[in-house]
């Protein structure tokens, strides 16, 4: 799917085993630490360091967004966000929009090309699938037309459902 410029792309992979993207988006915790699911992975491929670098920006609130360097990942930048606890964070919606409007903020301002998210609190913090990609895809629809530095945005989901979801929610969306 093509908006404007921008190349926009879901795949089934690692999150944290993204070669040709020059920045990933970690779905963290608040304390940006090692977690379970997106965190784990990212921290555990990223190595000792990515914490560390990770420890004064903590803690981060919902929505917020903070760069950091790839480390022994394939990539040269990570970006942490905290998405909304589903049933906590309030509005869950504004919120898990902030997410995604705030980390293409942030690759904007380092001039970054290319970007991989994976699906923003849809795992322990609950958010139903399809209602966290309607978000996801309208946001990313909102803020392209501000975009100059990024070319591409890739979605990089844990399951075939979950690409399925994607894919047929950009045909809409393109349509």
């Amino acid at each position: 799917m093509k908006l404007g410029n921008i190349k926009i792309e879901a795949v089934q992979g690692d999150i944290a085993r993204q070669e040709s993207i020059t920045a990933i988006v970690n779905a963290a915790n608040a304390q940006l630490q090692i977690g379970s699911g997106v965190a784990g992975a990212i921290h555990n491929a990223a190595g000792r360091g990515l914490s560390e670098e990770c420890t004064p920006l903590a803690p981060i609130k919902p929505g917020e967004a903070v760069i950091t360097g790839g480390h022994n990942l394939p990539n040269e930048y990570v970006i942490h966000v905290l998405g909304p606890v589903y049933g906590t964070d309030k509005p869950e919606d504004r919120i898990l929009s902030d997410c995604y409007r705030n980390a293409l903020e942030l690759a904007e301002e380092r001039e970054i090309e290319s970007i991989a998210f994976p699906a923003i609190s849809t795992g322990a913090f609950g958010y139903p699938f399809g209602d966290a990609t309607d978000v996801a895809l309208g946001t990313i629809k909102a803020v392209a037309p501000t975009l100059n530095h990024i070319k591409l945005i890739r979605f990089v989901l844990f399951s075939d459902s979950d690409l399925t979801v994607y894919k047929n929610k950009m045909k809409i969306l393109s349509s």
